[in-house]
């Protein structure tokens, strides 16, 4: 028998070959795969995020009293209601300050945690857990806490008992305006609930930042402290602090868990969602003046996020920085 023969026995048939390849079915379809992961993501994303806002953009046209499927268009009528709604245009102002004292007050104190945990060479990772664990806590407990054990307006509370050391006398954190000591009980609360959150994003890109910029610049003479955050850690932090900032201005401007509990029985300091709320569930149930409020809200959001990251450079290119 010759070798061509033999040859042709050993090779596998046209047939045979064909068959050992693997086939492709209908779930390994890549769009098909897509779809299954993300549908129930986007089915939900749809019937309660976007109906609920088109619905409350729709309602805010019409007057809506005790009904959410109302049929008289009033066109602005309820914007014009709100803008003359002095408690209103009072929140957004007031809380355009909270917002301008809340975000560079918590990205301080967040970048600091994070440098400071950062250069911890023995239990970082007792530490960093240490100042998460706040973000866990419920926005509702701690507010109570704030409000009934550390400034309680008794000599019992813990604020007070700390100034009385020093003779000065018992302060009503909560009750009384002016001066307005509750904004440091706000203040206070929201800063503990939330720097944990932002150091652990403020520490994700410290540990990105190649140590070969410090070593090159410490042969270039560059002193190790002020010097190399302000012309090295500090640049190369500008994403992640154009990010931290726009998401503390909407989360300023979204305050209500700890509002509504410290200051709940109040007709000062208190925030937008807060009068909303009783515009819309209080006596009246006026729904289409609600919606309109909701509206204007969610339209001064997005201007000051724009206008802020348009000022952080936020979405350009490092080359045009």
């Amino acid at each position: 028998m010759s070798t061509t023969s033999r040859l042709d026995r050993t090779r596998p048939a046209p047939a045979e070959a064909a068959t050992a390849r693997p086939r492709r079915g209908p779930r390994s379809s890549p769009t098909l795969n897509f779809w299954l992961f993300t549908g129930p993501f986007l089915i939900g994303l749809v019937i309660f995020v976007y109906v609920p806002i088109g619905w409350s953009v729709w309602l805010s046209f019409f007057e809506a009293r005790f009904t959410v499927t109302p049929d008289k268009f009033t066109g602005f009528a309820n914007y014009r209601q709100m803008l003359d709604n002095g408690n209103f245009t009072g929140a957004l102002l007031t809380f355009t300050v909270f917002a301008a004292l809340i975000v560079p007050t918590t990205w301080a104190l967040s970048l600091g945690l994070a440098l400071l945990v950062n250069r911890i060479r023995f239990m970082r990772a007792f530490f960093r857990s240490v100042f998460f664990l706040p973000t866990a806590c419920s926005y509702v407990a701690a507010s109570l806490i704030w409000k009934m054990s550390l400034f309680n307006g008794v000599r019992f509370g813990l604020a007070n008992t700390v100034i009385g050391w020093f003779g000065v006398d018992n302060i009503a954190w909560l009750a009384d305006p002016d001066p307005p000591w509750y904004w440091l009980v706000v203040v206070t609360a929201r800063l503990w609930l939330q720097s944990g959150f932002y150091m652990i994003l403020f520490l994700a890109a410290l540990q990105n930042i190649p140590q070969e910029l410090y070593e090159a610049a410490a042969i270039d003479g560059a002193k190790r402290g002020w010097q190399t955050f302000r012309h090295i850690t500090l640049p190369q932090l500008r994403a992640t602090s154009t990010a931290v900032v726009l998401l503390l201005l909407v989360a300023a401007y979204q305050a209500f868990d700890e509002f509504f509990n410290l200051l709940s029985k109040t007709t000062w300091g208190r925030p937008p969602l807060v009068e909303l709320y009783y515009m819309a569930l209080g006596q009246n149930q006026d729904y289409g003046a609600g919606s309109a409020g909701a509206v204007m809200l969610t339209l001064l959001i997005c201007v000051v996020t724009l206008f802020q990251g348009r000022l952080m450079g936020f979405g350009r290119g490092e080359e045009s920085r």
